[in-house]
C-alpha cells in the first residue's frame, strides 16, 4: 500500500530545476512563487507542492480514511492546481485555494465510493500518537473509538462533513472555512452546529 507523500512530476512538465535554482525559489514570497509558476520557471511548482503537500494530504486523508486513496487524491489536487494556476487571481491565499480544490476532489470521491469506504487506517496511530505505553486493552479501545468516529463523520451530509473536518482537524476559523467552501460565515456556523449535533446522536457521550 502506498504511504509516501512524494510528488511525482509528469513527464510532460518542465524539467526540474537545479539545486541552486530550487534554493532561490524556496525563498520567494507566495505571490512571487505564483508568478514564477505562471512564467514556466523550472522547479517553481515543485516548491508549491513542497510547501503544501502535507496539509493537502492530511485533508484528503480525513475524507477517505486510508493512505493509498489520500495519496492518489493529493496527486489529483496538485494536478488540478497546476493546470488551473493561471486562473488563480489571488483573492484568497494559495493554501485556501488548494483546500478548496481538495474539498471538491474529496467530496466527489466519497460521493462516488459511498460512505466510510475503506476508512480503515487511523492516521493518528501511524504518525502522531505515541502508543508505546498503552496496554493492549487501551490500544484496542482507542482503535474502536477512532473507527466509530471516522464512520460517523463519513455519514454526515457533504457540507457538514467538510465544515467539521476543516474546523476540528485543521483548526480553521469560520471565515477561513467560508472562504474555502464559498459560503457565508453564518452558513459555516450552522453546518458546524448540525455536524456536532449529528455526531452526538451517533456517538452518544463519546468525544470527537
Amino acid at each position: 500500500m502506498a504511504t509516501s507523500l512524494a510528488w511525482t512530476i509528469p513527464a510532460s512538465w518542465p524539467a526540474v530545476a537545479s539545486k541552486n535554482a530550487e534554493a532561490s525559489l524556496a525563498d520567494l514570497s507566495e505571490a512571487a512563487l505564483i508568478d514564477a509558476c505562471r512564467a514556466g520557471r523550472a522547479g517553481a511548482f515543485d516548491v508549491v507542492v513542497e510547501r503544501h503537500r502535507r496539509s493537502v494530504y492530511q485533508l484528503c486523508y480525513r475524507f477517505v480514511g486510508n493512505h493509498e486513496d489520500a495519496s492518489d487524491l493529493s496527486q489529483d489536487v496538485f494536478l488540478r492546481a497546476y493546470k488551473g494556476l493561471r486562473s488563480f487571481r489571488g483573492q484568497s491565499s494559495l493554501a485556501t485555494w488548494l483546500y478548496r480544490i481538495g474539498v471538491n476532489v474529496c467530496l466527489n470521491r466519497v460521493s462516488a465510493s459511498g460512505p466510510a469506504d475503506k476508512m480503515t487506517e487511523p492516521i493518528e496511530e501511524r504518525q502522531y500518537v505515541d502508543t508505546r505505553s498503552e496496554s493492549p486493552a487501551d490500544h484496542l479501545l482507542r482503535a474502536e473509538r477512532d473507527a466509530r468516529v471516522r464512520a460517523a463523520i463519513a455519514e454526515l451530509p457533504r457540507k457538514q462533513r467538510a465544515t467539521l473536518i476543516l474546523r476540528v482537524y485543521h483548526e480553521m476559523s469560520h471565515q477561513e472555512i467560508a472562504d474555502v467552501l464559498g459560503s457565508s460565515v453564518g452558513a459555516v456556523k450552522t453546518n458546524f452546529f448540525h455536524a456536532l449535533s449529528n455526531l452526538k446522536k451517533r456517538l452518544g457521550s463519546q468525544c470527537i
